[in-house]
């Protein structure tokens, strides 16, 4: 059988066809830039965004492109998002939470500028394809306590510093909460597919999306001018913003933090990430990139219809086909040019993950020279024994419906393959 989206909410048709006057009296206007930083200073009282040009706020590296970004971002959601007043909805609201973020983080910099002498030292970043097992990774290494890992939370928003004695019962989380589970509310089979929560581990591409160079919006929308653009654009702005974020978040932290991020996008943007990062360490996870398509087709499409764009499948397919392609090539590259000493990369295969995973976590933590106390080892026991995979139903999808040329996609990703050792799961 055909891919078929997940059925929606019945509240949101009702909202999609403008049968909650005023609520969607609004929500066909343009997304207009000037309009939307209106609104933003409006609702907070402040008036610098960062907006015009390097070091007029004394945010510097952090304040380039962001205009660009933003410029894009809106025009490909007028022009190419082809969203329901549920998506346009959505859009706005977003968009308008990271501006109003934005202006935040200016006044938060200009009355504690030493926030930017925060040194962010030795982070790990766990990457690897899409549906590789990095969220399962990721969570695991949060239950160490020696490990800060960033919630939903925090990067949604991370003004004011959160306060270690209050980090878990912070208003914020609620505010979170609400945005980050609106697509479950929309499609509710979203949660079998890829689970949110407001106190979850969260991915660096949220802190990207400040400075308006996210996978996070390609993930979300069918905006494909702005993908190109975000292709090829200078992504080191993203990650100066995203070390801003982490320097804020650590502030109230006392002694020496050990981060461990998390994003698959990193992958498309090494070179960058070691530019702003350059004693990072790498945590690798490695599956069939065929898998990988199949999987991640099915929940782009799923997020595409939830807000209303009736995409087909098969074009989901062929962009992330060419997308992940593209991002194994990089890795494969930047691993040989040798930026990286092999002793800050660790590699990890998803069958040997599903197997055993606190096994995985060991050699991990062998090959940074980490020390994995007992303490931590049962937090993260405990953590996959209330989380066993499957709980919220099963994810189906199948390479067959993506309309791609198995022998052509497999020929494409041979050196990632036979470079990683990655096996061919049948699918």
């Amino acid at each position: 059988m055909p891919w078929t989206p997940p059925q929606r909410a019945a509240w949101t048709e009702t909202l999609a066809a403008g049968d909650i006057p005023p609520l969607t009296d609004d929500l066909d206007r343009p997304f207009d830039a000037d309009t939307l930083l209106g609104e933003a200073r409006a609702r907070t009282g402040l008036s610098d965004a960062g907006e015009d040009g390097p070091g007029q706020d004394g945010l510097g590296e952090h304040d380039q492109g962001f205009r660009e970004g933003l410029d894009r971002l809106l025009y490909a959601l007028d022009h190419e998002a082809d969203l329901d007043r549920v998506g346009r909805w959505w859009a706005h609201t977003w968009v308008a939470r990271l501006l109003e973020v934005r202006l935040q983080i200016a006044r938060y910099v200009r009355d504690d500028p030493g926030v930017l002498d925060e040194r962010i030292h030795r982070p790990i970043f766990v990457t690897g394809g899409p549906r590789t097992g990095t969220s399962i990774l990721h969570a695991l290494l949060a239950r160490d306590p020696a490990n800060r890992v960033p919630t939903t939370w925090e990067f949604l928003r991370p003004v004011p510093p959160p306060e270690p004695a209050t980090r878990d019962t912070d208003p914020r989380i609620g505010l979170a909460e609400r945005e980050i589970r609106f697509i479950t509310a929309a499609v509710p089979a979203m949660d079998a597919i890829h689970e949110k929560s407001g106190t979850l581990p969260k991915e660096c591409i949220s802190a990207h999306a400040l400075a308006f160079r996210s996978e996070d919006f390609t993930g979300q929308f069918a905006i494909p001018s702005y993908a190109a653009w975000l292709a090829e654009c200078d992504m080191r702005p993203a990650y100066a913003y995203h070390r801003l974020v982490l320097q804020i978040l650590q502030r109230r932290t006392p002694g020496r933090t050990r981060w461990v991020l998390k994003s698959p996008a990193h992958l498309l943007t090494l070179d960058a990430l070691v530019d702003v990062y350059p004693d990072a360490r790498l945590a690798v996870t490695h599956r069939d990139p065929l898998t990988v398509l199949a999987s991640l087709s099915s929940l782009i499409a799923t997020i595409h219809h939830a807000y209303g764009n009736a995409s087909d499948i098969r074009d989901v397919a062929r962009t992330q086909s060419d997308l992940w392609c593209t991002a194994y090539d990089r890795l494969t590259a930047f691993r040989d040019a040798g930026r990286i000493a092999e002793s800050d990369w660790h590699d990890s295969a998803y069958a040997d993950f599903m197997r055993d995973p606190i096994a995985v976590v060991r050699e991990l933590y062998a090959t940074f020279g980490l020390d994995l106390t007992a303490e931590a080892e049962d937090a993260m026991r405990a953590h996959l024994a209330d989380r066993p995979q499957g709980r919220h139903g099963r994810h189906n999808y199948s390479f067959e419906d993506l309309g791609l040329d198995r022998e052509d996609v497999r020929s494409r990703l041979t050196d990632y393959q036979k470079r990683f050792l990655v096996p061919t799961e049948e699918i």
